[in-house]
């Protein structure tokens, strides 16, 4: 998929646990844990703002379009 999630890393830079963080958003343990993985499909604008206003980022910082990672999908398929 050509969209990363990187929200392992900014907790990391906010010195901050995924338990932590699900309890100051109000978002599951679980379904925070599916995102940070890179395995959800969709996330709400609803949850993606109280991220960024816990954890004090732009939605930039969470997710990251690459290219490249959507490039190297392709060219596995069509060998």
């Amino acid at each position: 998929m050509a969209i990363r999630v990187t929200l392992d890393r900014v907790l990391l830079d906010r010195r901050m646990s995924l338990t932590e963080l699900s309890e100051r958003v109000g978002v599951t343990l679980a379904n925070l844990s599916i995102l940070k993985t890179g395995k959800a499909k969709a996330v709400r604008f609803s949850t993606l703002e109280a991220l960024c206003r816990e954890l004090d980022c732009q939605p930039g910082d969470i997710l990251v379009f690459d290219d490249e990672d959507e490039e190297r999908s392709g060219n596995l398929a069509a060998q």
